[in-house]
């Protein structure tokens, strides 16, 4: 089968699992409180759950080493955020909707890790650098089509059950066109070489992509609120969360356009991340306008840096792809889970978000300045793409 259809099915397995099981409580969160099942300091708890969720998820698909192992991953994540989702439609309250978040962070981290082991890969051996690259645009596509759909539910005056309903049956619509196409386990599954010279690289990557989790989150979980706050629950609230996923999508196209040199890779994981810190403090603004430059400046950024911190793990430790997948998610999903909690405290003891916001933006210009200092990449770069060319 052509590596472009799989690599095509690799997008929409991210664009379902990422855009639809993973990111669909943001534009539910002003129907959910404005119907009363939560309040602003419970949306933060479902969140760090969902959090949670994600990071117990990638911990175990570090794991998953027999192909058999991955298959079931891979496709038990596809399925449980179809299923989860489903069963949002009858969820009502706290407790209900945290256990849901919880098991779609696992579904989600798995398919991720699962996509990021098989299609780059894929994409390097196939000479298709680049496509590999533009699989990481699927979530931004995601966000962008549940973030449509919640304006339509808005505007036809919806509940947030008929729009998990909606995004439940557009997802299995989505598994079911994928599932012939999906990538296959390969040798790339196998267990690592070891490789030492990127150990040290990896450790202060995933520390980075950590603070990058804490310092993204709470714009991208909250978003929706704040510019439903801003414009008294107005239909043009509804505008901002695809349009952020739009921007996640070209940002992610821009960056796969780039010239491979040396150290290109730093340069523009390092300028993502303040690009993002200069969005989240724009976030603080509070006005529409600030909105709006928030959503450019942190939505842009925000899946360029997904796919150049796996970019950078390749160039440190080329054999260990799916092992470094997981424990980068891990990572990423322990800066996701404090974020909301530093939501939670925020609005606690101050009744809003602006403190964690500074706190997020802080945490992204140290997570910039992490990559000052240059680290010594492992053997087996392509010279041209800095793709690896030997695969576990």
């Amino acid at each position: 089968m052509s590596p472009l259809i799989r690599l095509t099915a690799s997008f929409i397995a991210l664009m379902m699992a990422m855009g639809i099981g993973r990111f669909a409580l943001t534009p539910q969160l002003p129907h959910l409180l404005s119907e009363g099942q939560i309040d602003l300091t419970a949306a933060g708890l479902i969140a760090a759950a969902n959090y949670l969720g994600y990071f117990v998820g990638a911990v175990d698909a570090m794991f998953a080493r027999r192909h058999h192992h991955v298959r079931l991953r891979l496709l038990g994540g596809l399925w449980l955020c179809v299923l989860l989702t489903l069963a949002s439609f009858w969820a009502n309250g706290f407790w209900s909707h945290l256990l849901l978040r919880f098991g779609t962070g696992v579904a989600s981290a798995w398919v991720l890790v699962m996509i990021t082991a098989l299609s780059q890969p894929l994409a390097a051996a196939a000479g298709r650098p680049r496509l590999g690259a533009l699989v990481f645009a699927g979530p931004g596509l995601g966000i962008f089509l549940t973030g449509m759909l919640a304006l339509g539910s808005h505007l036809l005056g919806q509940t947030s059950a008929t729009l998990w309903l909606i995004y439940a049956a557009v997802a299995l619509v989505m598994l079911l066109v994928i599932l012939p196409f999906l990538p296959q386990p390969t040798t790339a599954v196998a267990a690592p070489t070891v490789n030492t010279s990127g150990h040290q690289g990896i450790g202060r990557l995933g520390l980075i992509y950590g603070l990058y989790g804490l310092g993204y989150i709470i714009p991208a979980t909250f978003l929706s609120q704040m510019a439903n706050a801003q414009f008294h629950g107005q239909w043009m609230a509804d505008l901002f969360w695809p349009c952020f996923g739009l921007a996640a999508a070209i940002g992610v196209l821009l960056v796969s356009l780039r010239r491979h040199t040396p150290n290109a890779t730093r340069h523009w994981l390092m300028a993502t991340l303040w690009l993002q810190a200069a969005g989240v403090f724009a976030c603080l603004l509070g006005s529409g306008p600030g909105l709006a430059l928030g959503v450019i400046l942190c939505g842009t950024p925000f899946l360029a840096c997904m796919q150049l911190v796996m970019q950078r793990s390749r160039e440190l430790a080329p054999h260990a792809t799916q092992r470094n997948a997981g424990l980068l998610t891990a990572c990423f999903a322990v800066g996701q889970l404090a974020g909301p909690l530093l939501a939670a405290t925020s609005s606690h003891f101050s009744g809003g978000l602006q403190p964690a916001l500074i706190f997020a933006g802080s945490g992204l210009l140290i997570a910039g300045g992490l990559l000052l200092r240059p680290v010594s990449t492992g053997r087996g770069l392509c010279a041209n793409d800095g793709a690896p060319t030997a695969q576990r």
